[in-house]
Parts: C-alpha cells; structure tokens; sequence
C-alpha cells in the first residue's frame, strides 16, 4: 500500500496488476462511465488520463476507441476540475441503492 494525495486528502491506494483482467476490464468500465472522473481512475489506479487512452487504445477496437475518444472529449464530468462545485459524487444518487 502507499498513500497518495488527492485534493490534500490522504488515500491509501494499494498495487493493482494490470496483467489482471479484472482490474483492466473495471479501468475500461469506469473510463466509458460518464461521470467517473479520470482522477478517480488514477487514484484508484495509478493511471493518469494520457495512460487511460493508451490502456483503452490497446485493449479496444479501432472504431470503439474512437466513439470513446469523441464522447469523453471536452465532457466536464471526466475532470474533477470542469466539474460543478456541486457535482460530489462520480454516480448517480440512485445507481446503488436496493430496490
């Protein structure tokens, strides 16, 4: 584990494997996510915004990346600092609660 900081808050982030799956499967889940902040990939884990585009480069179809590239171009909500002082959270107030 080594402790990163985000906005003057200390987070613990622990080693991820990007040889795991797992891991580059949720990377790509969370970079097509609207509101998931490229920070919140890189706290996470350890990879800024121009290492997203080449891990979503690397891992997708030439005419998937580039419907990705042209929706998360210029959207405020992928940077923590575009965003709306009140936008706190990086999903819907309603996307985890049980039904």
């Amino acid at each position: 584990m080594r402790a990163l900081s985000c906005s003057g808050v200390a987070i613990m982030q622990s080693h991820v494997s990007l040889t795991d799956p797992a891991d580059i499967s949720r990377i790509i889940e969370m970079a097509w996510e609207d509101r998931t902040p490229f920070e919140a990939i890189e706290t996470l884990y350890g990879l800024n915004e121009p290492a997203v585009i080449q891990l979503m480069r690397k891992e997708m179809k030439a005419s998937s990346f580039r419907m990705w590239r042209k929706r998360v171009s210029g959207r405020v909500t992928k940077h923590l600092q575009l965003r709306h002082p009140d936008i706190s959270r990086g999903y819907c107030a309603t996307q985890y609660k049980q039904r």
